[in-house]
């Protein structure tokens, strides 16, 4: 009894009558008619009302989620961030802009990847005015575009035009060794190179007439241009003709005569063209002879995939190949006939009508579709509509549906 009394839990506790345990604060029996009931306490006596104290601020309760009631909530969070950052930035993009108001700056050219690897500093050179760019190593002079200035080849000494200035590239894009700019061109040098050109024309007239006395003019040999080196140790001559030629005797007398070096170049047709150069149909200079360098492989099928009338005065060049243009928009061409329905495909519109494609336009994305409507009790009338691309999905083609048709009509077998 003694350790009952002295334990501090048991301090708070006594028991009832009926064996009922009772606490000080609270009172806890049993809820019969003959048990106790407890002694109301005695009223405090009356003293003057206190002053009200000043209201606290009610504390907001805090509702208890669950780890995944709070993940969802964060999630939620964030998202409702995001879609306002993408309204806001929206509409940020489609504005007006005021008469008043300076036009906003261009925006800026992104700049060009970096070469990696070891660089080398080069100059590209050119011979012609449309030829073949070469690197030489400059060794530390600066040039401009334009300037004329004299390398080592193994022709010889050439005079040539910059069209590359100073620049560093990977050396993976360079034959090495890079054979070096010797100097810039000077007056004399200029003038001597506009020399040889003028001798260079005069030789033609010799080296015809000896082409008529050798009689290669009857394999339809024809001389096109000839060149000087620029220390006129060898001439140069290019021709056309439907095969291979002898011209070893040709080239004896012609050497004979000028007392240099003489080379034969056999050129086909497309080089003639772009060496003499001319006017194309559609008024503009050849292409060949403006500004490409080399020649691409140009296709009927280019043509035809452009919807281009097959015809050969149409889709052919002054030099009796395909134009080099058709090959400048097939990429463009064949990128947007992926999904525009083809010729005889049957599609079905989204207004719900289904008919059969007579006629589509890669470039507008506009698609003429016959479409058969009823017309009274037995006859039909057959309508012609255009729809954009967008709005047709294509179901099948004649071809196939009349397969199917021609299967669903055979027998089946027992």
């Amino acid at each position: 009894m003694d350790e009952q009394n002295n334990n501090p839990n048991n301090k708070n506790k006594q028991k009832s009558a009926d064996g009922i345990t009772v606490k000080n604060k609270g009172v806890f029996y049993k809820n019969n008619k003959n048990s106790p009931k407890p002694e109301k306490k005695p009223d405090r006596p009356q003293t003057s009302p206190a002053p009200p104290a000043p209201e606290k601020p009610k504390k907001k309760k805090t509702k208890q989620f669950s780890k995944n009631e709070n993940k969802r909530a964060v999630e939620e969070y964030f998202n409702d961030m995001a879609e306002d950052a993408y309204i806001e930035a929206d509409t940020e993009q489609n504005f007006d802009i005021d008469i008043d108001e300076e036009p906003a700056e261009p925006a800026a050219v992104m700049p060009e990847p970096a070469e990696t690897g070891p660089l080398v500093e080069i100059v590209g050179i050119r011979y012609k005015p449309v030829g073949k760019i070469y690197f030489f190593a400059p060794e530390g002079a600066q040039y401009s575009i334009n300037d004329k200035i004299m390398v080592e080849t193994s022709r010889g000494l050439e005079l040539g035009c910059v069209a590359i200035p100073n620049k560093h590239i990977s050396a993976s894009k360079v034959t090495q060794p890079l054979k070096q700019v010797l100097r810039k061109a000077s007056e004399e040098d200029v003038e001597k190179a506009e020399r040889n050109k003028v001798l260079a024309k005069e030789t033609i007239k010799a080296a015809n007439a000896r082409i008529k006395f050798y009689k290669l003019h009857e394999m339809k040999m024809k001389l096109v241009e000839a060149e000087y080196s620029f220390d006129n140790s060898k001439l140069t001559y290019f021709f056309t003709a439907e095969g291979r030629v002898d011209f070893r005797e040709l080239v004896k007398d012609l050497a004979s005569i000028f007392k240099t070096r003489i080379e034969m170049r056999q050129i086909g047709i497309r080089d003639q063209t772009k060496i003499l150069g001319g006017l194309s149909i559609c008024g503009r200079q050849f292409c060949c002879n403006s500004f490409l360098q080399d020649f691409t492989q140009v296709t009927i099928k280019m043509a035809k995939e452009q919807n281009m009338q097959i015809n050969s005065s149409k889709i052919s060049g002054a030099c009796g190949r395909l134009m080099c243009c058709l090959k400048y928009e097939h990429e463009a061409y064949n990128h947007l006939s992926k999904d525009t329905p083809k010729i005889n495909s049957i599609v079905e519109a989204t207004t719900g009508e289904t008919g059969t494609v007579v006629e589509s336009n890669i470039l507008t994305g506009i698609c003429k579709v016959k479409i058969s409507q009823k017309a009274g009790a037995d006859g039909q009338t057959v309508v012609i509509k255009p729809f954009p691309k967008k709005n047709l999905k294509i179901t099948g083609s004649v071809k196939n549906a009349g397969n199917t048709a021609a299967a669903a009509e055979q027998p089946a077998k027992d």
